[in-house]
């Protein structure tokens, strides 16, 4: 007679025994149904992540892998891979229902604040030298250090300022807003006030699309949303011929596709190009903008992907109903060293860092509660790295709708927040809208960080201020001031 899954009777199978299916009380199929769950609800970022990455120049003005152009499929296959590979190593050594992929907001910082004031294989490099840190980090059990030294309420903070970002971007990208030529106005809605252009249609169409299917909990909302905007964007180009934005000889057609313009490809499958791979530079970025700006980016990486996988595997865990007497989850050391391993080898495949996802939570919804539904969840990012060139044919307009719904998820965490306490509340303030209103994440981070030092000094409360948050700030400080230091030393 077949065991009842959850009545603590022995494993039947090895495959029961290493992933311990029966005693969490599942059974193999909600964890293939979980594993396939989580996939469609975060296979969006093997389009998202190359639409933010892969169609920004660095500071040599080329595109990621050194083209002339954006090569989107390229970098869809290697975040597929990489995706992939430590989702199922998640699963087999961690025995936790967690995929990993490259994280929003941390694509965000390395593209906008990093690539612009260095070369990508640089930019990558520090990437895989915050992954080592991490991972020296939690090795170490320095782990709890860090993670106390940064008050909760700025770890929010910079989650939700992150969240902003990626929202004007979004908006940014899809022409709904745009700089507008009549100063003071910095920016405006649409072109000359009015939304225009069948591509704003589009990205209108596919947020209002998304919003509806989050709001009816469908499974795989962004990636639906995205694939029907999709289809929306092709059909409308072959009836109408909009054509590119900028045209051939910089011809300017202010109602045309931002990126790339949509047709369907001669082929949607094809051999995975994985060129990317080992494109970076370990080093390189402290010869480029010096040892205190590198070491200030690396600080910000750190400190965005650690908090985020210290909360993200404590929330599904949660949801699964796993967690131990004293708040952890199971294996909680490992979920660690391979979200570490992660974000080191999101750099080192140039697909910046990869992180937890509290998407997995859809999966554990679903049922999962083992590493079983992870390795599923992998093999599928795997076989996903032969459909690389449908990215080609995704306009922004149809992606940026999922930057403003992921802009929306960040944004929720506001309420963690103490907006009576005034000390901790205008720092957080500072955080969050600094970050859009300079387009630079650092800024904001900075501004939060000695805005709470300054205000814990003159309430007489320095002693609350850990160490380690005296010493970011300095550099803060050192990084704010760089240009007029520079001056008054009279470099160059």
């Amino acid at each position: 007679m077949a065991e009842k899954a959850g009545t603590g009777l022995a494993p039947t199978s090895p495959l029961d025994r290493y992933f311990r299916i029966t005693e969490r009380g599942s059974t193999l199929g909600r964890e293939v149904r979980g594993g396939l769950v989580t996939f469609f609800t975060m296979a969006y970022i093997i389009v998202l992540n190359p639409l933010i990455i892969g169609t920004q120049k660095d500071a040599a003005g080329r595109f990621l892998g050194g083209g002339d152009a954006p090569n989107l499929a390229m970098v869809a296959t290697a975040t597929a891979l990489v995706a992939g590979v430590l989702t199922i190593l998640m699963g087999v050594f961690a025995n936790f229902p967690l995929a990993l992929a490259a994280g929003l907001g941390l694509n965000a910082f390395v593209t906008f604040a990093i690539a612009t004031k260095m070369t990508w294989p640089d930019a990558m490099g520090l990437v895989v030298l915050e992954g080592l840190v991490i991972l020296v980090l939690v090795l170490s059990g320095l782990r709890k250090a860090v993670f106390s030294a940064v008050p909760p309420e700025l770890k929010v903070a910079i989650s939700v300022g992150i969240g902003l970002f990626i929202a004007l971007i979004g908006f940014v990208d899809a022409g709904f807003v745009r700089r507008t030529q009549s100063p003071p106005v910095p920016v405006e809605l649409g072109s000359g006030g009015q939304l225009a252009g069948w591509p704003v249609l589009v990205f209108a169409v596919g947020l209002i699309a998304m919003i509806i299917m989050m709001v009816l909990r469908v499974k795989g909302a962004i990636l639906v949303g995205i694939v029907g905007a999709t289809v929306l964007a092709v059909i409308i180009e072959a009836i109408a011929k909009i054509g590119p934005a900028v045209g051939a000889g910089g011809a300017v057609n202010p109602h045309g596709w931002g990126l790339s313009v949509p047709a369907i490809p001669e082929r949607f499958a094809d051999v995975p190009n994985f060129s990317l791979l080992g494109d970076f530079s370990l080093l390189g970025a402290i010869h480029r903008v010096g040892l205190v700006t590198a070491l200030l980016f690396v600080f910000t990486l750190l400190l965005a992907d650690f908090f985020d996988t210290v909360g993200t595997m404590t929330a599904t865990a949660a949801e699964a109903g796993l967690l131990d007497e004293e708040g952890s989850p199971p294996n909680a050391q490992r979920i660690l060293v391979v979200d570490s391993l992660a974000a080191a080898a999101g750099g080192a495949a140039s697909v910046s860092s990869n992180t937890s996802y509290v998407e997995s939570a859809a999966g554990i919804g679903e049922g999962a509660r083992t590493g079983l539904a992870s390795v599923v969840t992998g093999a599928l990012f795997l076989l996903a790295t032969f459909l690389a060139p449908l990215v080609a044919i995704i306009p922004n307009e149809a992606a940026a709708p999922a930057l403003v719904v992921v802009g929306f998820l960040m944004m929720t965490q506001v309420r963690g927040i103490d907006w009576d306490d005034y000390s901790i509340a205008i720092p957080a303030f500072l955080t969050i809208i600094l970050m859009p209103f300079t387009y630079s994440i650092t800024a904001g981070i900075g501004a939060g960080f000695l805005s709470y030092v300054i205000l814990r000094a003159v309430r007489g409360r320095a002693r609350e201020v850990h160490p380690l948050m005296w010493g970011v700030a300095a550099l803060f400080v050192v990084y704010f001031a760089l240009d007029p230091l520079e001056q008054l030393l009279g470099v160059t």
